[in-house]
């Protein structure tokens, strides 16, 4: 079995498909609109998406037991490109040899993991 997609319902559709094309890096895959505010994202054709469906009544999609990863090529370097963006990023984390990571949240309060 293969993942499909995470979809994330926002009030916010504008501002979460920039971070995910800008800050992340993904293209869009499937483009719903105008029809419905409706993107799908990915690193290329046939690979897991990040679906974006704008709504009104979405507020925030954060859940602190949720997260969903990247990886950076280097996550030191891009956690610091984030600041100087303004994002409030978490320290790095190193819970084994060889293994770092940080968090932030995106516009709809995803919690969004990059090592």
């Amino acid at each position: 079995m293969k993942m499909l997609h995470v979809t994330i319902h926002t009030d916010r559709f504008e501002d979460e498909l920039k971070f995910y094309q800008e800050i992340v890096g993904l293209k869009i895959v499937n483009d719903r609109r105008p029809a419905r505010q409706m993107v799908f994202l990915a690193n290329g054709e046939g690979e897991t998406e990040i679906e974006i469906i704008g709504e009104t009544e979405a507020k925030d999609a954060g859940n602190e037991n949720l997260a969903v990863g990247f990886r950076s090529e280097d996550p030191e370097k891009k956690r610091e490109e984030l600041i100087a963006l303004g994002y409030d990023c978490t320290p790095m984390i190193s819970p084994g040899p060889g293994v770092s990571f940080f968090f932030i949240k995106d516009p709809a309060g995803v919690k969004v993991q990059f090592m």
